[in-house]
C-alpha cells in the first residue's frame, strides 16, 4: 500500500509538472499577434531618440526600433501603441505587461539582468556616461570637479557611476542631487544648484540641442571629453519568455545584416532576385526555409521596406543631433565597429 502511494503521489507531480509547462508554453508573441498591436514603452521628449510630436506622431532612434519589432512581428510598422514612461516606472511597466517590449535608451546591466526580470536582446546603441557643464565654468575635464554639486536623473545607473568616478580620480563630491526627469534636472541647472549635469553622452548631445534660448541656447554648455562608463542601450522584454525575445532580437538584427549587405529601403525590392542565396533566404524567398522563431517569413523585407536598415534609422535621427556614427563603436563591425548581425540560416 505504502509503495502505491508513492508511485500515486509521483504520478500526480509529474501530472502537475506537465500541466504547468504546458501553461508556459504560450508566449507574448502569440499574444501580440492575437492583439495585432506592439505596446512599446518609451520615452516622449529626448531628441534624437523618442519625441511626441504636435500631431501625435513619434519620431526617434528608438521610436523606430519600435516600429521594426512591428513590422517584423506583424507585418505593419504602424501597429505600435507607443507607452510613454517616466525612468522610475519602466521597469514596473515591464514586469506588470503594461508594455510588451522596453525601448526607451535603457542600459543592458547585470543588475537589471538579476533583479529586474528583464532580459536585453541586441544592442541598439553603444553609448557612455558623460558631464555637461556651463561653457563659461573653469572645467575642462571631471579631475577639475573637486567639491562640486553634480544633477542627475533618479532610478539610472548615472549616479552609482559619478561617485566611482570621483573617488577613482580621488576628488570630493558635494552632492548628487537627483530628479524625476530630465526637465526638473534642466530647472535646476539654470538655477544654479548644479555644477555638472550627467548622463549618457548621447542624451547630453540630445538634451543641450534643445536648451533654451533664454539660458543662453546650446552654446551655453560644453561637454567634456571624459567618457566613464560603458552604457549598451538595448531593447528589454520580461524575462523567461525566449520566444518573444527571439522575435525582437531578429528584428533588431535585421536593420544590422541589411546595412552591411547594402540592402536599404529604397532597393530591398532588387534583391529578391539576388543570386546570393543567403540574401534571398534573409528576405523570405527561400520557401522551405523555417527557421521556427514564430515570425512571417518575410519579416526581414517587411522592417526594411517600412522602416529601413540601421544606417537609414541613424541618419534619420542620430545624425540630425549632431552625433557621428563613422569609424565609431556604433559602426558595423565591417568598419571597426561592434554592430554584428548572428547569421540567419
Amino acid at each position: 500500500m505504502k509503495r502505491l502511494r508513492v508511485l500515486f503521489v509521483l504520478v500526480v507531480a509529474v501530472a502537475m509538472a506537465a500541466t504547468a509547462c504546458s501553461s508556459t508554453d504560450e508566449s507574448l508573441l502569440d499574444t501580440v499577434q492575437s492583439n495585432d498591436s506592439v505596446k512599446c514603452g518609451t520615452r516622449d521628449a529626448l531628441p534624437g531618440f523618442a519625441v511626441l510630436g504636435d500631431d501625435g506622431n513619434y519620431t526617434g532612434f528608438d521610436s523606430d526600433f519600435c516600429r521594426v519589432i512591428a513590422a517584423a512581428v506583424l507585418g505593419d510598422a504602424a501597429k505600435v501603441e507607443f507607452v510613454p514612461l517616466e525612468t522610475s516606472a519602466r521597469f514596473t511597466a515591464l514586469q506588470s505587461g503594461e508594455i510588451d517590449v522596453l525601448v526607451r535608451n535603457t542600459t543592458w546591466t547585470g543588475t537589471r539582468d538579476g533583479s529586474e526580470g528583464a532580459s536585453f536582446q541586441t544592442v541598439t546603441f553603444y553609448d557612455g556616461q558623460g558631464m555637461m557643464v556651463a561653457s563659461d565654468s573653469a572645467y575642462t575635464s571631471v579631475a577639475d570637479m573637486d567639491g562640486t554639486t553634480i544633477c542627475l536623473v533618479e532610478g539610472t545607473t548615472t549616479q552609482i557611476n559619478v561617485v566611482t568616478i570621483f573617488e577613482f580620480e580621488g576628488i570630493s563630491l558635494t552632492e548628487a542631487l537627483s530628479f524625476a526627469d530630465t526637465d526638473l534636472v534642466q530647472e535646476a541647472f539654470i538655477a544654479g544648484r548644479c555644477d555638472g549635469w550627467t548622463s549618457d553622452s548621447s542624451q547630453l548631445v540630445a538634451l543641450r540641442s534643445t536648451y533654451p534660448d533664454s539660458a543662453g541656447g546650446p552654446e551655453a554648455l560644453t561637454i567634456l571629453p571624459d567618457i566613464f562608463s560603458k552604457e549598451p542601450l538595448a531593447p528589454a522584454v520580461t524575462d523567461g519568455d525566449t520566444k518573444w525575445g527571439s522575435a525582437v532580437n531578429w528584428a533588431v538584427m535585421a536593420t544590422i545584416q541589411a546595412e552591411e549587405w547594402g540592402i536599404t529601403s529604397a532597393n530591398v525590392d532588387s534583391f529578391l532576385t539576388s543570386e546570393n542565396p543567403d540574401i534571398v533566404r534573409f528576405l523570405g524567398g527561400a520557401e522551405d526555409f523555417d527557421p521556427g522563431l514564430g515570425l512571417p517569413a518575410d519579416f526581414a523585407y517587411q522592417v526594411i521596406k517600412q522602416v529601413g536598415n540601421y544606417g537609414e534609422i541613424w541618419e534619420a535621427n542620430i545624425t540630425p543631433i549632431g552625433i557621428a556614427r563613422a569609424g565609431t563603436v556604433n559602426d558595423l563591425w565591417i568598419n571597426g565597429g561592434l554592430l554584428y548581425s548572428a547569421p540567419y540560416k
